[in-house]
C-alpha cells in the first residue's frame, strides 16, 4: 500500500474539502496521485464545492482567438485551483467560447464593474441625467432612471456582466458559475485583451 504523508492529505482536503480520511483514502487508491485522487472524490461526490469564492485560482489557461476574417483578435486568461480541471475538454471549451464571445459585436470594455474608470460613471450618470430631464420625467425618478441606465451600461460593457452570445438567457458570470458546480472548483476569468484591427488598446 502507497504510503501517504500527512502533507499530502492536507493538500487534498484544502482542495475538495472533503474528509480526512476520505481523502487519504482517495491518494491511497490513486497511489499518491494528488490530481487523480481529485477525480476518486468527484466521483464519489465527497469533494465539496462550498466556498469556492474564497479559494485560490492560480492556475489555468491562456488561450487566443482571431476571427475568420483576421480583423480582430483575443488573448484571455481563466483561472481554476488545479491543473487537473484546467487540462479537461470542459475548461478548454470555456476558455475558447469566453475568448470568442469577447471576439464578438459584444466587445467587451472591461471585465467586472470595478475595473470601469470613475470619469467614466460619472460622464455615464452625467448624460443619464441629462436624458431623463430633457425627457421631462420627475424628480423623485431622476435617481431609478440614472441607476437603471447605469446598470445597462454595465451589461453592455462589462464582460461578467454581459448575456453570453451563444445563449443570451445567461451572463458569462452565470457561464462561468455553471463549470465551477460541475467541476467543483472556482473558475474566475482573470484578464484578456481585445484587439481590433485599427483600434488602440485602452490602457
Amino acid at each position: 500500500m502507497t504510503d501517504i504523508s500527512a502533507d499530502q492529505v492536507k493538500k487534498l482536503r484544502e482542495l475538495t474539502g472533503a474528509g480526512m480520511m476520505d481523502c487519504k483514502r482517495a491518494l491511497q487508491e490513486a497511489g499518491g496521485d494528488v490530481d487523480k485522487a481529485v477525480e476518486l472524490l468527484r466521483e464519489k461526490g465527497l469533494a465539496s464545492a462550498a466556498k469556492r469564492a474564497d479559494r485560490t485560482a492560480d492556475q489555468g489557461l491562456i488561450d487566443s482567438y482571431i476571427h475568420f476574417n483576421n480583423t480582430v483578435g483575443v488573448l484571455i486568461e481563466v483561472n481554476s485551483e488545479t491543473d487537473f480541471v484546467a487540462n479537461t475538454a470542459e475548461f478548454k471549451q470555456l476558455v475558447k467560447d469566453i475568448a470568442l464571445h469577447i471576439a464578438s459585436p459584444a466587445a467587451p470594455r472591461w471585465l467586472r464593474r470595478e475595473d470601469v474608470p470613475a470619469d467614466v460613471i460619472r460622464q455615464e450618470e452625467h448624460i443619464a441625467l441629462a436624458q431623463a430631464k430633457e425627457a421631462g420625467k420627475p424628480e423623485n425618478v431622476l435617481d431609478r432612471i440614472v441607476e437603471g441606465k447605469l446598470n445597462a451600461f454595465y451589461q453592455g460593457s462589462v464582460l461578467l456582466e454581459q448575456p453570453y452570445v451563444k445563449d443570451d438567457a445567461k451572463t458569462i458570470q452565470q457561464l462561468l458559475d455553471e463549470v465551477a458546480a460541475k467541476v467543483g472548483e472556482k473558475v474566475a476569468v482573470r484578464r484578456f485583451v481585445r484587439y481590433k484591427l485599427g483600434e488602440s488598446i485602452e490602457a
